[in-house]
Formats: C-alpha cells, sequence, structure tokens
C-alpha cells in the first residue's frame, strides 16, 4: 500500500487511484472473462497487482499474463510479489502492445484489461493506445476498461462500435467499467 500510495504522489497523472482497487472493482472488470478460452491476457498499469494476482488466481494454467507497466518500482516488485512462470512483467508503454506480445511470441490477446488513466491523457495519447489495444485482439476479443471518468467513451464507441458501459460504486473513487468487444471470426 506504501509504495502505491507513494508513486500516486510522485506520478498523479500515471495512476487511476491513491488507493488500489476494490475487491468489488476487480470481480466486476474480470466478470467477462471467458477463462477456459482465455490463453493471453494483457494487463497494463498493473501497480501493485490488485487484479493482477486474482488474474493468476483464475486464469487456466497454460494461459498467459502479459503485465505492460511503465513504472520502473512496480516493474521490479511485481515478479516478487506474485512469482508465477504464467506472468511476464514488461517495462513499456500500453502503445506498444503489439511490439510486446511479438517479442514474447505470443498470438493476439484474448482481452486486454486497463485501468490506466486514459481519461487524463491527451486526446491523440488516448486514441492511440486505444487504436493499438484493438488491434492486439484476437477475433472475439475484448477490451475491459475502468476509469473514473467517462471521457474515454467516446474514443471507446469509435473504436470498437460495441461498448457496454457499468459502474461500481463501492470502490473509492466509484469506477466507470467499459467492456469493448471486437467481432468474431
Amino acid at each position: 500500500m506504501l509504495l502505491f500510495a507513494g508513486n500516486f504522489l510522485r506520478h498523479p497523472y500515471m495512476l487511476g487511484s491513491i488507493i488500489p482497487s476494490s475487491r468489488f472493482l476487480v470481480d466486476q472488470v474480470l466478470e467477462p472473462i471467458d477463462w477456459e478460452r482465455a490463453r493471453v491476457i494483457v494487463e497494463y498499469g498493473p501497480g501493485v497487482g490488485t487484479i493482477t494476482g486474482e488474474i493468476l488466481r483464475r486464469m487456466h494454467r497454460d494461459a498467459h499474463l502479459v503485465a505492460i507497466e511503465t513504472n520502473k518500482a512496480f516493474v521490479r516488485f511485481l515478479p516478487t510479489s506474485l512469482p508465477d512462470p504464467r506472468l511476464q512483467v514488461v517495462h513499456d508503454s500500453a502503445a506498444e502492445v503489439q511490439s510486446v506480445l511479438q517479442r514474447l511470441g505470443l498470438p493476439r490477446a484474448s482481452y486486454i484489461i486497463s485501468g490506466i488513466p486514459l481519461g487524463s491523457m491527451p486526446e491523440r495519447v488516448r486514441a492511440d493506445i486505444v487504436a493499438k489495444s484493438r488491434a492486439a485482439l484476437e477475433p472475439g476479443g475484448a477490451f475491459l476498461v475502468y476509469q473514473f471518468t467517462s471521457r474515454v467513451l467516446p474514443v471507446l464507441q469509435r473504436t470498437f462500435g460495441d461498448v457496454r458501459r457499468s459502474f461500481e460504486r463501492r470502490n473509492l473513487p466509484p469506477a466507470q467499467l467499459f467492456v469493448c468487444a471486437t467481432e468474431a471470426a
């Protein structure tokens, strides 16, 4: 918790919240995932691993989880706090998701989970990350986004078309969730 809060104070625009996600938010973010089908899952901005640990607990034994994080302190922390051979922690930007998957020899993702503060980013950066995320998903995949603002909704709708929105009021701060589906093959 101290690592998370300290990093929020140093980089408030890089983290969406001063405290990690609640169990209510974690459950709602992960609810759309078909765990039997998902073989490659990507998480943007895993932070201290609140959602990461729950993904590892639920995912298939032969699935892969790629955690893309820009904060070096979190990159060093995650592999030691969540030692699991299915987890690859990569120090990179979400905008590089396709090259990260290629470097790791992995196919497109079944799901991409994002809690990075897309709404706080310049429109150009936000649109680039969303477009690259869509391109990195397999047919029938989904981009699962949780935010504390709805500023990201227009770009999600332009890029995906099919966007379902819900709320988790039991999180501090309350969160908005967006499930952005791609067409099945």
